[in-house]
């Protein structure tokens, strides 16, 4: 099987989507000539032409309102943001066009529309460059919402979520692109709303998505070196959420702790508690445990950044304290 780079494996996706219906194109800032800020797109234009891999101008609000009407219509566009964090200055689109037109129009209009690129903190950019939004998008009615962690699933789920016909909102992390990994060739599709157990284990379940996948794998494997076996768990998709994954884990091991890269304020983390909670209340043999960014916004400065976002430490601390050790 080949190994990619996450980024090769998006670009793949987009490529084979675009390939099988004519009706798919990608439209953002820089993803022709220049090949995408982060090379995702290299060679579509070169491909499919400039009448399906379209620069625009830097006006999110604008071609986010475009991509919306054309999926009106009948096209299947994929909209990239350079970086999710100009998607804010989208967000009227995005939350009540793209999320509400289909519910508004009593089921006449679908809106098969993919807003994707990068989210969460990188290196050293900044608090208005370094945010993890994914919890404004779960909030949303009419919206699904995506953060994949392999260069695997991020084909797998990218292909699924062009061929939805929802909106998706398609999560990826910024310092995730140059990940390597095993991705199948050809028709390959990981369902949306369906989660996966990246490590199985008996002591104590953690979930995390996107890049804090990596950082709980990195914690499950020093806590295996002291005899704990975690069993981590990865929703990929933030909504629909997959409760049954999740339940049936801490049924098995009776105790989570859940990393997410975002404030904890209203979080993602906030929801899989409460779920667990009303699901698996019986099963638990501690209060589930959240590691999160802290509430502050990201500083730039490097070393108080990394003190910000969750580590492996943090998770094994976590992990422990539910395990009463």
């Amino acid at each position: 099987m080949p190994v990619l780079t996450f980024r090769e494996a998006l670009n793949q996706a987009m490529a084979e989507e675009m390939e099988r219906d004519p009706n798919v194109y990608l439209m953002g800032e820089e993803v022709g000539y220049y090949n995408g800020a982060y090379k995702v797109s290299q060679g579509l234009m070169e491909r499919f032409g400039p009448e399906r891999v379209i620069d625009t101008p830097i006006a999110e609000l604008g071609f986010a309102g475009v991509g919306v009407g054309s999926a009106m219509v009948g096209l299947r566009p994929i909209i990239e943001m350079m970086t999710f964090n100009f998607s804010i200055l989208a967000l009227d689109q995005i939350f009540n066009n793209a999320a509400k037109l289909r519910y508004m129009s009593g089921g006449q209009f679908q809106i098969p529309i993919v807003f994707r690129g990068p989210g969460g903190a990188a290196h050293g950019l900044g608090a208005q460059h370094s945010q993890c939004l994914d919890p404004w998008f779960c909030n949303v009615p009419g919206l699904k919402v995506v953060a994949p962690s392999v260069p695997a699933d991020g084909k797998g789920l990218l292909k699924s979520a062009i061929r939805d016909n929802n909106p998706v909102i398609f999560i990826e992390s910024e310092v995730a692109y140059g990940f390597k990994g095993e991705v199948p060739e050809g028709e390959f599709l990981v369902p949306l709303g369906v989660g996966e157990v990246k490590r199985e284990g008996k002591d104590v379940t953690i979930v995390a998505w996107s890049k804090m996948i990596h950082v709980a794998l990195d914690a499950a494997n020093a806590l295996a070196e002291e005899g704990i076996q975690a069993e981590v768990i990865d929703p990929r998709t933030l909504r629909p959420l997959d409760e049954q994954i999740l339940i049936t884990s801490v049924e098995k091991t009776n105790r989570c702790v859940i990393v997410e890269e975002g404030w904890p304020y209203a979080g993602v983390g906030a929801e899989i508690a409460h779920r667990i909670n009303m699901h698996a209340f019986d099963h638990l043999d501690a209060p589930v445990l959240r590691i999160s960014s802290k509430d502050v916004p990201m500083p730039y400065a490097l070393n108080l950044e990394k003190d910000v976002m969750p580590n492996a430490q943090k998770v094994v601390a976590a992990v422990k304290k539910v395990l009463y050790i």
